[in-house]
């Protein structure tokens, strides 16, 4: 089972988490990726998070990255968006 799990963060406190989990082995590792986080900003109400070069490279080192007002379009009110795989 693929297990993401999403955190919203503001000055140092977790605001709001949740996990998904996706069962479908038909997907590629970075299909379930960009699913996953689709779930998680449905599940959030936010719009997509862009991948900026150093999320994409701190994602491939740590399986987890954070994305900052930078990588929205529309105004967040927290500090950042963090996704981490839990589990492959």
């Amino acid at each position: 089972m693929f297990r993401m799990w999403g955190k919203i963060w503001k000055n140092n406190h977790l605001l709001q988490n949740t996990v998904i989990c996706i069962t479908d082995y038909s997907l590629s590792r970075t299909a379930m990726v960009f699913q996953a986080l689709d779930n998680i900003c449905y599940e959030f109400d936010l719009s997509k998070p862009i991948w900026l070069d150093v999320n994409i490279s701190e994602f491939q080192r740590t399986a987890k990255t954070r994305f900052t007002q930078d990588c929205f379009i529309e105004q967040i009110s927290f500090d950042f968006l963090e996704i981490q795989i839990i589990e492959e």
